[in-house]
């Protein structure tokens, strides 16, 4: 029966806002990727109307940047392609970047005079402060996903991210 169109839930079923859901992309492995990714997660996050507050919004988009950096300089040899998937649920904003490659990367202390080596240090910075959650899990066709799930600050829902069994949506090994 239909009652002018709209769908009314069931009694305590929960509705996902208009902004939830999960986006998936690939890109080639390289530089052009970088900035290609992070504008396409802005915009993404911009057009669904996400509420996510300035600050938060530029802690993913330094994420995105820098996952898709290690991706594109430290994989791209064994993995031309990347993967770069954002979800987005009711009080929480996650991004994750797949590779092909097995390596599966630490953060490491760099050293004060090297220009670069503190990406994963920053992306679990980013992510601790803002009370988050981040982590690299192996894929079954042997390459990686390394991920970050960050809250959205002033949504009430307390629902938060899977950080564990089933995520991330790509295929992942069995744990041993």
């Amino acid at each position: 029966m239909s009652d002018g169109g709209s769908l009314r839930p069931e009694p305590g079923q929960v509705v996902p806002a208009a902004y939830e859901g999960t986006w998936k992309f690939d890109a080639p492995a390289l530089d052009s990727s970088v900035p290609q990714s992070r504008h396409a997660v802005r915009d993404l996050l911009v057009r669904r109307r996400v509420p996510i507050g300035d600050d938060l919004l530029q802690g993913v988009l330094l994420i995105v940047s820098e996952l898709v950096t290690n991706a594109v300089r430290h994989a791209g040899v064994l993995s031309p392609e990347i993967g770069v998937e954002l979800s987005v649920g009711a009080g929480w904003v996650r991004v994750a970047v797949r590779d092909q490659h097995p390596y599966r990367p630490k953060a490491l202390q760099a050293d004060d005079e090297e220009t670069g080596g503190r990406g994963l240090l920053l992306v679990k910075a980013i992510t601790s402060e803002a009370g988050g959650a981040c982590d690299v899990q192996h894929t079954v066709d042997g390459g990686k996903v390394i991920w970050a799930s960050l809250p959205l600050a002033g949504v009430t829902t307390p629902r938060m991210a899977p950080s564990a069994p089933g995520w991330p949506a790509w295929p992942r090994r069995a744990p041993s």
